[in-house]
């Protein structure tokens, strides 16, 4: 008697025939034309293309962030076109890390407190010092009480890293993490980002122009025009 054969893992992701046009009449584009991709646990995957090939808009509409005009998607088992926007956001927190290339830190909460206070709205205990290990993990210790304007592009863009993984989510959005930083600085970020993702177990989904920093992801995903052209091992 032969013994059953594993079951295949949950996917994380599971988008179909994604759609998301904006503007209306003869000023309507087409962003996402029928995509389709499914993402298992632990998978990290590179989003690739041109300008306009649809990329980031596809990485808002799976994390929640923008809306699909049509099709269907399962986030870690949650249907999230069917969720309102304040069980969305429920949903993400905590467990969904996103950083974008607008920073979106709080003008008037230091480095610490941007970090700290999204865990803290979750719920999470020790907020604080895991916020001050995730900002020590990203070179700033010493800018934890300064506030956005008083950081450079790139330190904002390390502290939403930072506030992203913190709270060590099973599933990460980044988009363009190292679009800001200096080739020094982004180096040390993508170690950090990869490092951290492992160490987790998470799922990572990543946007990027840089074919060396896509290559450090299991898949790479091709688009253009709205379209998936390609989904190869790297």
């Amino acid at each position: 008697m032969t013994s059953p054969s594993p079951a295949s893992p949950s996917p994380v992701i599971d988008a179909s025939d994604l759609t998301l046009s904006l503007g209306q009449g003869e000023a309507r584009v087409d962003v996402l034309r029928g995509v389709s991709l499914t993402v298992n646990a632990g998978e990290t995957v590179a989003l690739l293309g041109p300008s306009g090939s649809g990329k980031s808009s596809l990485l808002a509409v799976l994390a929640g962030l923008e809306r699909a005009g049509g099709g269907s998607l399962l986030v870690a088992g949650q249907d999230f076109m069917g969720l309102s926007e304040d069980a969305l956001a429920a949903a993400r927190r905590g467990r969904i890390g996103v950083v974008l290339q607008a920073f979106h830190l709080l003008p008037t909460m230091t480095a610490l407190e941007n970090v700290a206070t999204p865990m803290e709205l979750a719920g999470m205990r020790d907020a604080a010092p895991q916020a001050r290990a995730a900002l020590e993990a990203v070179g700033l210790a010493h800018r934890m009480g300064h506030y956005p304007a008083q950081l450079s592009g790139g330190e904002q863009q390390r502290v939403a890293i930072a506030r992203a993984l913190a709270p060590r989510p099973a599933l990460v959005f980044a988009d363009e993490p190292t679009g800001n930083l200096d080739h020094a600085n982004g180096e040390a970020v993508a170690e950090l980002l990869f490092a951290q993702v492992a160490e987790a177990g998470a799922t990572l989904l990543m946007v990027t122009h840089d074919e060396a920093l896509a290559r450090r992801c299991g898949r790479i995903v091709r688009l253009e025009d709205g379209q998936i052209i390609s989904d190869t091992a790297s």
